[in-house]
């Protein structure tokens, strides 16, 4: 018998996110760029809206491309509220497209990755945690990630998103003891 973080037991889309990609280290700035935008879209909303939204946002802004989410425009910004697929939140949906600028325009092109990373030391934060109460909403960590990506230029990036960002992403490790997933099960 399989066992989950009580939060992926739900759906098989919530099982398959958890069983492949979260808390899992991702060092490609594409798909970094891609699940920052999905937490930022979670913001007041549940995980499993998210995923059931997730093919159209990617329709919609290239696979998450970096280049092309930067060039979009006023009128694509237009369409996207237009779309009913999506989550038509137009500071979320401006912010995604600011987002990829900033990234783009970072001082030395493709090091995004490693100045998030280098928050960690390069080595994912373990939280050895046996209950889904124990999992922090945040952290002292998150919150000084955040004033970092606020002065860089990012929006839409609370301490709280933050947070949930750095678990998609793998540089946190929220995985019960119990769940099959956590480091001391694999």
């Amino acid at each position: 018998m399989v066992k989950r973080c009580d939060w992926a037991t739900k759906t098989p889309a919530m099982q398959l996110y958890h069983d492949t990609e979260w808390c899992r280290p991702e060092h490609d700035e594409q798909k970094l760029f891609e699940l920052l935008c999905l937490e930022t879209y979670q913001a007041g909303l549940s995980w499993q809206t998210v995923l059931n939204k997730r093919a159209a946002f990617q329709r919609d802004f290239y696979h998450f491309d970096l280049t092309q989410v930067a060039a979009m425009s006023a009128v694509d910004l237009t369409r996207l509220l237009a779309d009913p697929e999506i989550i038509r939140n137009r500071l979320k949906l401006a912010a995604t497209i600011n987002n990829a600028q900033v990234i783009v325009n970072w001082p030395k092109p493709g090091q995004f990755s490693t100045w998030l990373w280098d928050f960690v030391g390069n080595q994912p934060i373990r939280h050895a945690v046996t209950s889904a109460d124990q999992v922090p909403a945040t952290t002292d960590l998150a919150r000084h990630i955040s004033r970092e990506m606020k002065k860089r230029g990012f929006k839409f990036v609370g301490p709280t998103t933050v947070y949930s960002f750095l678990q998609a992403a793998g540089l946190v490790n929220d995985h019960l003891l119990t769940c099959d997933w956590a480091p001391e099960n694999q």
